[in-house]
């Protein structure tokens, strides 16, 4: 599905985004705290490009040789590109992931034929592993790893210290093997330097990083982990999408990328990691090791509270001859999550009407901090139907359990049209009849409006039409210009008023 080039690694990805005029190089020295998350924002909010510090200075005014890139996925066509498709084919590539997540077998050969490039994706999935690695030409084990060779930026006034807001964190159950990458699980998860070999990593209980550090954990066992900073993009991306548990980021990445993945076994840890990044840190999580982490900034607009996390014990850094460190910032959108978020959400649409038929459209505003509140356009055929589309989406799929908002409307409004929101609210919605709230269900840690942590209440609004038992009054009608009025005052306006063209 690909109409864009195979991005090997992060380099090929920032050359071909050099080409297109999007990526521009800062070559005068910026703070690593505070002042680079402004720039980086500045830039982001204008719809700007991809950003390359050559001369980032630390907290003690040095000057640090490892350039930092920014605003990587600040753009929907960026993510896309990330993807490897143009915005236009957005939906093909939608329409093809949900086909790979629930094939149809072939009635005849044509329809046989057809299917190639979806077999194809799926052999690009399984891992290449190679003996030689670009991101093994230096490696510093021991004594000699120091996190602060890395330009690791402290983003807001109130942030506990330095935070890794790129990394794809690699974990793997107790009881496999390295090789066994079809188990791994990879995260986005922040990571908090605390000292020279020592992080702090950030995974919530329910997301695989911490199912897997429990596996380790029960049987009494450190877990071996891996962070890989600078992957390419499908691998970025895979980490960044909710895909169901049983699917593995690595192997998913492979059908993104149209590639094999290339792996390699890491140096001091029994884990394999992606050959072409441009940063590895390795190490190990221990039983009962817990630091307090933050506060930091988060995608919520606020600061975070202070709470224990696992500690990571470091054990190597291996890295390309010439590293490139990839960061981002999160934040009160828009941001880097914010536009991934806007193009996951169409990506995903496919999926969801697979399970959903009945929905025609969804949109998860950025503003409500990307998946906060959904608004569900459906074709309505029979009393009640909007609630149950309600509760079949807070029951589909794990993030859609913390949106806390759904508003259901006919396909005659546009959701991502917030005057036709409020209209359909205005005239189709009773406050008394069509609210439906829940208590005490999932929700975001993070949701500082939670009673409590982790359980709070949802609300589901109905603004459709009613019909049938719906209501006991006759329904108002629309109303609509006459399509030959339109095209009449279409043409009047043309001619006698030009300048309302303009």
């Amino acid at each position: 599905m690909r109409d864009l080039p195979e991005f090997a690694d992060l380099r090929d990805f920032l050359a071909w985004c050099e080409g297109q005029g999007n990526l521009a190089t800062i070559s005068e020295p910026v703070p690593l705290a505070h002042a680079m998350t402004a720039v980086h924002r500045k830039v982001l909010e204008q719809g700007g490009p991809v950003l390359r510090f050559t001369q980032p200075i630390d907290g003690a005014g040095r000057r640090l040789k490892m350039p930092v890139v920014s605003n990587l996925f600040g753009t929907p066509e960026r993510v896309c590109a990330g993807l490897g498709v143009t915005l236009e084919k957005l939906d093909d590539l939608g329409a093809f992931l949900a086909a790979l997540r629930a094939p149809q077998p072939p009635e005849n050969a044509r329809d046989a034929l057809s299917c190639w490039p979806m077999l194809k994706a799926a052999l690009a999935t399984r891992p290449k592993v190679i003996k030689r690695a670009d991101v093994q030409s230096v490696c510093l084990e021991d004594d000699d790893v120091d996190l602060a060779r890395i330009p690791v930026q402290t983003h807001w006034p109130g942030d506990a210290g330095p935070l890794i807001t790129w990394p794809v964190v690699l974990t793997r159950p107790f009881g496999t093997d390295a090789a066994d990458m079809h188990r791994y699980n990879a995260g986005v998860y922040r990571a908090q330097v605390i000292e020279r070999d020592r992080l702090i990593m950030r995974w919530l209980e329910h997301r695989g990083g911490a199912a897997h550090m429990r596996s380790w954990h029960k049987s009494g066992e450190p877990m071996p982990v891996a962070i890989a900073l600078g992957a390419d993009p499908a691998t970025l991306l895979s980490a960044a999408l909710p895909l169901p548990e049983t699917v593995s980021e690595i192997t998913f990445a492979g059908a993104l990328a149209g590639r094999r993945p290339r792996m390699t076994p890491a140096r001091t840890v029994p884990m394999m990691v992606p050959a072409n990044a441009e940063i590895v840190v390795e190490g190990w999580v221990y039983p009962d090791d817990v630091a307090p982490e933050g506060p930091f900034g988060d995608h919520t607009g606020y600061y975070n509270s202070v709470e224990p996390f696992p500690v990571m014990r470091v054990t190597a850094i291996t890295t390309r001859k010439d590293p490139i460190y990839l960061s981002t910032y999160t934040g009160r959108p828009p941001d880097e999550p914010s536009a991934i978020g806007e193009v996951f959400n169409q990506l995903s649409l496919p999926v969801i009407r697979a399970q959903i038929p009945e929905i025609r459209d969804l949109w998860l505003p950025p503003a409500a901090c990307s998946y906060r509140m959904a608004v569900i356009s459906i074709d309505k055929r029979y009393p009640g139907q909007a609630r149950r589309v309600m509760m079949g989406l807070w029951g589909m799929l794990p993030q859609f359990s913390y949106t806390k908002m759904i508003v259901v409307v006919d396909d005659d409004i546009d959701p991502r049209n917030w005057d036709d929101i409020a209209w359909a609210m205005a005239t189709r919605m009773d406050p008394a009849r069509d609210v439906m709230v829940l208590d005490r269900t999932p929700m975001d840690y993070l949701d500082f409006a939670a009673p409590e942590a982790g359980l709070a209440g949802k609300i589901g609004i109905d603004a459709t039409n009613k019909i049938g038992s719906e209501t006991m009054r006759e329904w108002g009608n629309v109303m609509k210009t006459a399509p030959e009025d339109a095209a009449f005052a279409t043409d009047l306006v043309a001619r006698c008023l030009p300048e309302l063209g303009r």
